[in-house]
């Protein structure tokens, strides 16, 4: 329910603009609020939760619960991008064994879900909001890791259709074609394959 301007950046040839916001890891994304810039995601959706909280809170109010979040939107952060690098831009040794711990973290996230709509319940909140930009990816993973992430973990592929459903999630994320079509080109840059 916020209003906003989304501007794309070309990650190969990274813009002045970009450079500007944020000098020190010069990643997107970036929000610019009142002028300001708020730099890597887990801070910037924990900055409009507190700007924005009278909208639709994403952390927990109880501290507890808070800290609970926040440790697993830190888990999905620190683990889930390099794994699946493993699994799509990695070989032999290396990409088995990435796949392989992959597998298991997202089986770790599921058990973390359990039977329950959403991680923070019945409301959709922070954690997913860390986790379900990943599952533009899953058809890449599945692709170039060989393996069904349906078969390995049903309910979180559940999940993330039921995150698809919400409009502010579905318009946010690519295409899992043009996903693919990214990690191919880079795997050809990088020389995975040829």
């Amino acid at each position: 329910g916020v209003k906003y301007e989304h501007k794309e950046d070309d990650l190969w040839n990274k813009s002045d603009l970009l450079l500007k916001l944020n000098p020190v890891h010069k990643k997107i994304p970036v929000l610019v609020h009142n002028g300001k810039p708020v730099c890597e995601s887990l801070v910037a959706v924990q900055y409009i939760d507190e700007v924005w909280k009278d909208r639709s809170p994403l952390l927990p109010s109880r501290p507890f619960d808070r800290a609970h979040a926040r440790f697993w939107a830190d888990y999905i952060d620190q683990k889930v991008y390099q794994l699946g690098k493993k699994v799509t831009r990695a070989k032999g040794v290396v990409h088995e064994a990435g796949k392989k711990e992959f597998i298991e973290c997202l089986k770790l996230l599921e058990g973390e879900l359990g039977d329950r709509p959403y991680f923070g319940g019945d409301t959709f909140g922070y954690v997913d909001v860390a986790l379900v930009p990943f599952y533009s990816r899953f058809g890449a993973y599945e692709t170039f890791g060989n393996f069904s992430i349906e078969a390995e973990c049903p309910k979180l592929v559940a999940w993330a259709k039921r995150c698809m459903d919400r409009e502010s999630v579905s318009k946010s994320l690519p295409d899992q074609r043009k996903v693919i079509e990214h990690v191919t080109r880079v795997r050809k840059l990088e020389g995975v394959e040829s």
